[in-house]
């Protein structure tokens, strides 16, 4: 059996090395996973009472148009319930919008390094890939404006940006999308919306009214802490979701996962407690990065991408074997460098002794 031959050059996306997995293979009992931009904290209390109520009615299929999630979050937005459309993650959102306007023939622009999966998808549905290097860990817009043609069907900016952390700005954005022709579709890909205290952030959702070929994603797994149960969504216009939904399978988001969504987006005091022990732990990385003289991508996000000056996959190895698990640049298209998850105070504490002793070479 020979499958398409163009899917075996999509790479297959390779998460974060599970705990239990670690714990067997050097002998802990306790391991930090900072390597997937997990929310340290958990979720609300309130998303677990949801999940609670709905374990007896796990033998029925759950509403495949997310209805009562689709109300309150569209109230939550200020737009119209036909302008929301959900999927299994922010991932299933990426693989919808490629199969609905990717094929051989047209061509896709986007950053590197940038999220994985903008450039997966983009293989398997055969269009071109056009990447345009990141300025100093951002978006290099006005070079992706340019990068633009005739085949160009979809352009996608992550912002904030993965794995750098950066982000553009407002004015940069709407000077971007003034210059995108509007038979192409600007995907938003806001995974870390709620993380961003930058007052020059782009406020997007009152854009879609002037850029019709505009597209947010957003999800419920970062800040709400809900990874496990899937559920990401997008905001458009009415026509473009329509358009989408033709390429959404059916149930694709569990039960469980929509009320403990409902439940999330309710207790936004919860989320901006996150928001607010996230820039103390990001404070805490960096206090220590520059006391050791270590460069870093200034971060809107619950992440770091630190320049460690050594070998990336040596010391992911290192830190491996004393129980903390974050992620090697040379994954991410950044050889020498560190993504690291924002943690706990404590969490953060341990990871910092450890990589004092890399730094310093006490560590060997």
């Amino acid at each position: 059996m020979q499958p398409k031959q163009r899917i075996l050059n999509a790479p297959v996306y390779q998460p974060g090395k599970p705990i239990e997995d670690v714990k067997r293979e050097f002998g802990l009992t306790e391991v930090i996973k900072l390597a997937s931009n997990e929310n340290p904290y958990g979720c609300s209390p309130k998303a677990k009472a949801a999940i609670a109520e709905q374990l007896d009615s796990l033998a029925l299929y759950p509403d495949g148009a997310s209805l009562s999630l689709r109300w309150d979050l569209a109230e939550f937005l200020g737009v119209k319930p036909g302008q929301l459309i959900f999927g299994n993650g922010s991932d299933e959102n990426l693989l919808m919008i490629a199969r609905a306007f990717l094929s051989e023939g047209t061509n896709t622009v986007m950053a590197t390094p940038t999220f994985s999966q903008y450039r997966s998808n983009a293989i398997i549905e055969g269009a071109e890939l056009i990447e345009v290097p990141l300025k100093n860990g951002v978006h290099d817009l006005e070079a992706m404006a340019a990068a633009i043609n005739e085949k160009t069907k979809v352009v996608w900016v992550c912002n904030p940006n993965n794995p750098s952390g950066t982000i553009v700005t407002a004015k940069e954005l709407e000077a971007f999308l003034e210059k995108v022709p509007r038979s192409v579709l600007v995907v938003l890909d806001e995974a870390y919306y709620e993380y961003v205290v930058d007052p020059e952030y782009p406020q997007t959702v009152p854009l879609l009214d002037q850029y019709p070929n505009l597209i947010i994603l957003r999800t419920f797994s970062k800040i709400y802490g809900l990874a496990s149960l899937r559920v990401g969504y997008g905001i458009a216009s009415e026509e473009l979701v329509s358009a989408l939904e033709h390429v959404r399978e059916p149930f694709n988001t569990g039960a469980l996962g929509q009320v403990a969504a409902r439940a999330a987006l309710h207790d936004q005091e919860f989320v901006v407690t996150c928001r607010e022990r996230n820039r103390e732990g990001l404070k805490q990385l960096t206090d220590a990065f520059d006391e050791w003289g270590l460069s870093y991508f200034p971060s809107q996000t619950n992440f770091i991408l630190v320049d460690l000056k050594k070998d990336s996959d040596e010391v992911f190895k290192k830190l491996l074997a004393q129980g903390i698990i974050v992620r090697s640049g040379n994954a991410l298209g950044f050889p020498g460098y560190q993504r690291i998850t924002v943690g706990t105070k404590e969490q953060n504490e341990k990871l910092l002794s450890v990589l004092k002793e890399i730094v310093t070479g006490a560590l060997k």
